[in-house]
């Protein structure tokens, strides 16, 4: 378990935000909120703009529980969206993606926590009430993800990320697509009709430019902005790369 604050005024939640496309599951996951938040208000919502759509005057969520995986988003770029919304509010993602550069990203993101999909109930209620005393939450066999993510810098705006893979050189562009695709170095200097040498310094290249520090960390950051390069990032093979 990790236990990094997240929110001094944590302790006190009236009301929580579930955004998940699975009824049966968002109902279950409903009631066991029922039992850590004593008279607390909690809404449901299928997707990210449904549960954008309900942030307002009349319901403004002390803590929203976010499935990665909606219809209208693509990898990490639902979670950006919102915490572009509501910075201050505790996100506590539940998802069936599990690696670890995907929970890192989370957590360098400002998660409050992460929890897999198929979290026992107990493991759930552990994490509601760590986050409910102002405290961040990874189980056991995400710590790793965790650590690394508290000497990691914060992710940038989406606006940020649009000028830096505009300052990609076309053949740059082409490159972030396939590394996007989980393409291998080997692979792209064969589609690409390079050497793999010449790969590897395009490579080193694009991510000095895009600030970050290997790969993974690159196809993030063009994802979390759910962004086109040259033809585009195809939503499928997004995902695909996130999963692994």
């Amino acid at each position: 378990m990790d236990h990094d604050t997240v929110a001094p005024a944590a302790s006190r939640i009236r009301a929580i935000l579930v955004i998940d496309d699975h009824p049966l599951y968002s109902d279950a996951l409903s009631m066991a909120l029922r039992h850590v938040f004593d008279d607390c208000t909690i809404r449901s919502a299928t997707s990210l703009g449904e549960g954008l759509a309900q942030l307002g005057p009349d319901f403004s969520p002390d803590l929203v529980m976010l499935d990665l995986r909606l219809p209208d988003v693509t990898g990490l770029s639902g979670f950006l969206r919102l915490r572009e919304r509501i910075p201050d509010v505790p996100v506590l993602v539940i998802s069936a993606l599990t690696s670890v550069e995907v929970v890192q990203a989370l957590m360098e993101a400002g998660a409050a926590g992460f929890i897999p999909k198929e979290a026992a109930t107990h493991e759930l209620k552990t994490a509601l009430i760590e986050i409910r005393s102002g405290r961040r939450y990874l189980p056991a066999g995400c710590r790793n993800a965790g650590r690394a993510a508290r000497t990691g810098a914060r992710m940038p705006s989406v606006q940020e990320v649009s000028q830096r893979i505009a300052e990609l050189t076309p053949q740059q562009a082409r490159i972030m697509k396939l590394i996007c695709a989980g393409k291998p170095n080997k692979q792209i200097a064969h589609e690409l009709s390079l050497a793999e040498a010449t790969v590897k310094a395009h490579i080193t290249a694009l991510l000095r430019r895009l600030g970050v520090q290997n790969r993974t960390q690159a196809a993030v950051l063009v994802e979390s902005a759910n962004l086109e390069i040259g033809a585009g990032l195809g939503e499928t093979d997004a995902r695909a790369f996130l999963s692994q």
